[in-house]
């Protein structure tokens, strides 16, 4: 998460949607950079609006904007099957390694699936609060170029994010069936993704 206190705006850390390289290059224009832990640093709305918000209004005097990035589900499945792969999660519950994505995304569709397919959802993270919480602005991962151009504009940078924390390259292949399923049984993903305008919200 990216505190930009005078801009009025906090950028908030979506898993697998490259933030991390945004946070790397702008943590030394950032007024707060909340890096760790990974519970805090890719807080979702939800827990933004209990612990962040209230230390904002109250000591700051202040309401930032939010803005989040999102991915398109399947892609973000990807990510999430790749990064599992890594040989540090070797033997560990969460480890992906020696199945295959198709297995993934299915058992992601469970309503308890296994701990290597539970991730969490885009939906959740940027879930509105009764108080008006919510996302101001929304980029989509495909069109990091026009985040790049509201942020230009917002902090007075010219960024140049840096490619970090990249998962292997892995083929991936899902099953037409499977595909069905995920739409199915997560639509409201797609809906959130499809529901961007072109550029940002």
């Amino acid at each position: 998460m990216l505190v930009f206190l005078k801009e009025n705006l906090v950028f908030l850390s979506v898993p697998k949607t490259g933030t991390t390289a945004y946070m790397e290059a702008l943590a030394p224009r950032a007024d707060m950079v909340v890096a760790n832990p990974p519970e805090l640093k890719h807080a979702p709305v939800y827990r933004y609006n209990r612990w962040f918000r209230p230390m904002f209004a109250k000591i700051c005097s202040a309401e930032p904007e939010l803005l989040a990035v999102v991915r398109e589900p399947i892609s973000w499945l990807g990510s999430w099957y790749k990064f599992r792969q890594r040989p540090y999660l070797d033997g560990k519950p969460t480890s992906t390694k020696g199945i295959c994505f198709d297995d993934f995304v299915r058992e992601y569709c469970r309503g308890k699936p296994a701990a290597f397919a539970n991730i969490g959802s885009q939906v959740k993270f940027l879930e509105p609060q009764p108080n008006g919480c919510k996302v101001t602005h929304v980029f989509r991962y495909e069109e990091l170029d026009k985040l790049d151009a509201f942020l230009n504009a917002r902090l007075g940078v010219n960024i140049q994010t840096p490619k970090a924390n990249v998962s292997a390259s892995i083929p991936l292949q899902l099953s037409s069936q499977t595909e069905e399923i995920l739409r199915r049984k997560k639509a409201d993903e797609f809906a959130l993704y499809d529901g961007i305008p072109q550029g940002e919200a």
